[in-house]
């Protein structure tokens, strides 16, 4: 049994994007829809809201220490204790959209998703360093959580609404993908998959929106090997932490209009578990070094 340990809560419309920062030893994590960005010392169990904007859909950490954020109509902000600088002003496919889940990869391009509209479906692209963007995948059911395989050649890309997870062929040289395969299809478990991310035993852990648990999965046979169930029916996210990265970090949400009463007691909260496996560090962005 794993024990949940109930680090902050805020009241998130949609807690989300959690990161671990191993220059700082604090994680980071979101309020997509209220544009808040908090933080959390471990040390000291100290957590805060340190800056707010429009909306933040997720964020990486750059090379240089400070933090991406990836926010409504295409907009890339840096953010370095309380001062932005703007990367890119917009995207013009993405004016009524935003970014919902990104990751870097480790040559410092980001994988960015963008959600759907009335207009269009959500998009997938690939951001590089120089600050240009290329489109990858179009036509999405609510792009949403991303990882690498441990040996890099291999890359999973969630598309929540059609309840799948894919794998696709990666090079780290050229930040290409292709030959997508459906790694995981879901639609007879409870909710639908969200955040997620790769352990370094190659496992995938996905978080359940409206099914109140966090899964692991096989890499190979893509049976869910391990169910942790929270207080909360929109489990949103997770990330590992800590200095030995053997702490995971699990966000959940209220959702729109959501209440305690409806969604539950833990919903639009930041919890810690020790799960028995470890992560990796996450790659850092290069965008505009």
């Amino acid at each position: 049994m794993v024990e949940l340990d109930l680090i902050a809560d805020y009241g998130c419309h949609i807690g989300e994007g959690p990161i671990w920062h191993p220059d700082e030893q604090r994680l980071y994590w979101v309020d997509i829809h209220n544009g808040r960005l908090f933080r959390y010392d471990p040390e000291t169990n100290d957590h805060e809201q340190c800056h707010e904007t429009t909306a933040i859909g997720g964020i990486t950490i750059q090379a240089d220490g400070s933090l991406l954020l990836f926010e409504d109509r295409g907009t890339v902000e840096v953010w370095r204790d309380g001062t932005t600088e703007t990367i890119i002003e917009k995207i013009p496919q993405e004016i009524d959209s935003r970014f919902n889940d990104v990751i870097a990869d480790p040559k410092g391009r980001v994988f960015c998703g963008t959600m759907p509209t009335t207009d269009h479906g959500g998009r997938l692209y690939r951001l590089d360093p120089d600050r240009t963007y290329t489109h990858l995948e179009d036509g999405l059911a609510i792009p949403n959580g991303m990882g690498f395989a441990p040996d890099l050649e291999q890359f999973y890309f969630t598309e929540s609404e059609a309840h799948c997870i894919y794998r696709y062929d990666y090079s780290e040289e050229t930040g290409a993908l292709s030959d997508r395969k459906l790694f995981l299809g879901s639609a007879d478990e409870p909710g639908i998959p969200d955040g997620m991310t790769v352990d370094s035993e190659g496992h995938l852990w996905s978080a359940r929106w409206d099914g109140g648990y966090l899964a692991r999965y096989d890499p190979t046979t893509g049976r869910e090997e391990r169910r942790i169930e929270f207080p909360a029916r929109k489990v949103s996210s997770v990330a590992f932490g800590g200095e030995g990265y053997d702490e995971a970090y699990v966000t959940t949400a209220l959702g729109p209009g959501g209440t305690k009463e409806i969604e539950g007691e833990g919903a639009g909260a930041l919890y810690r578990i020790e799960p028995a496996v470890s992560g990796t560090p996450e790659f850092r962005s290069r965008i505009g070094l």
